[in-house]
Formats: structure tokens, C-alpha cells, sequence
């Protein structure tokens, strides 16, 4: 995230569990109450669940079936965020989208260390779309208005989305259903970094 904004927050991929023919989103605190882990705003899936095999692989059957996504935003949570940071900006229907993609080398990109992104100009409400080709799901990697008011990124490996905006952006986030907490620019951000709980041992 670009150190420039007024505050930042921290918004959690939701891990899943099958209930019949619904998916149910589940809280990391819910996940960590249950192993006996701390729930705070620095915590990583493999410290509250215990195993790094929860990394995309096993599940806690009767807690959580999906592990939360790596790299992609839900449709859900975007959904919310993006009604939750549209009144924050003045350019709500115009938004850029980025997102990793190689087979449109004619149309706009930002270069990025990791990849170049592919951009995309539309409204707000674009932020829930799909950008990869079906079947695959993969939200935009980041998005911001035109005005610039706020900023949005998901990194490709991590299961957390970070915002960058005015102070009541992300109060306005901090405050909702959304699990998010306040973050810094210069959070510790990778799975082994939780400073609170253990740091399971990888096999």
C-alpha cells in the first residue's frame, strides 16, 4: 500500500463452510476461539488454525471447509466494501481495475513489480466482478477511483485485502460487518509473521 493516505484497514478473506447447498462465510476470530488461538489484528491462518496444511489443503470439518482465498477478494466482500467506499470518493463511476493478465498487450497495464496489471475503467460496483475466465475466480488485484481518494489491494498470496483512504472511509469499514482491523503500511504481512500465536512448524 502506498504510505499516503490518512488511514489504512485490514479486511479478512472469510473462510467457508459447506451447509447443504449453501456456503456459510466463517470469521477468523471464530476460528481462532475454537483452537484456543488469539484473535487480533496481525494474525495469520497458519498461527490460529495451528497447521500450515489449512493453507489452501485440509479443512476443520464442522467449522470450515474452505480455507479463506489466496489472492481474491470474494464477490461478497467486495460487494460490501466497494458500497461501503463509494461515498467516499466523487468519482464513483469512475473506478480503475487492475488484475493479472498477459493476453491483452494493446490495452492499458500498470507495471508492477510482480506482474503488469491489466486496467480496466468502470463504476464502483465493477469491484464483485469476475476477471479471470470461467471457471476460475479472481477478483481485481487492486482498484481505486479516479480521484483518488482511496486505494485497494489484494495481493496475490496473501488471504487478506488492505485499503488505504480518509480517516472516515475507514472508520466506515472498521465499523461494519466486515471482519477488518487497522493496519499500518508497514505491517508484517506473510503467513509466518503473526506475532501473537505460534508459528506452527512446516513438515
Amino acid at each position: 500500500m502506498p504510505p499516503v493516505f490518512e488511514a489504512y484497514a485490514r479486511v479478512l478473506h472469510p473462510a467457508v463452510r459447506y451447509a447443504g447447498d449453501e456456503d456459510v462465510e466463517v470469521r477468523w476470530d471464530e476460528v481462532a476461539a475454537h483452537n484456543g488461538t488469539t484473535a487480533h489484528r496481525l494474525m495469520q491462518w497458519p498461527a490460529i488454525t495451528g497447521s500450515w496444511e489449512y493453507v489452501g489443503e485440509d479443512d476443520q470439518p464442522g467449522l470450515w471447509n474452505d480455507s479463506p482465498a489466496e489472492g481474491h477478494l470474494p464477490a461478497s466482500v467486495a460487494a460490501a466494501l466497494a458500497d461501503l467506499l463509494a461515498p467516499w470518493t466523487a468519482t464513483p463511476q469512475e473506478c480503475w481495475f487492475g488484475w493479472c493478465d498477459d493476453g491483452h498487450p494493446g490495452r492499458p497495464h500498470l507495471a508492477l513489480p510482480a506482474c503488469d496489471l491489466l486496467l480496466r475503467r468502470g463504476p464502483v460496483t465493477l469491484a464483485s466482478a469476475n476477471f479471470a475466465p470461467e471457471p476460475q475466480e479472481q477478483s481485481a488485484a487492486v482498484w481505486w477511483p479516479t480521484d483518488r481518494a482511496w486505494f485497494v489491494a489484494t495481493d496475490p498470496t496473501l488471504m487478506s485485502t488492505y485499503v488505504g483512504g480518509p480517516a472516515g472511509a475507514v472508520d466506515a469499514v472498521l465499523g461494519s460487518l466486515l471482519e477488518a482491523h487497522p493496519a499500518t503500511p508497514d505491517d508484517p504481512v506473510g503467513h509466518d509473521t503473526d506475532p501473537v500465536n505460534p508459528i506452527p512448524p512446516r513438515d
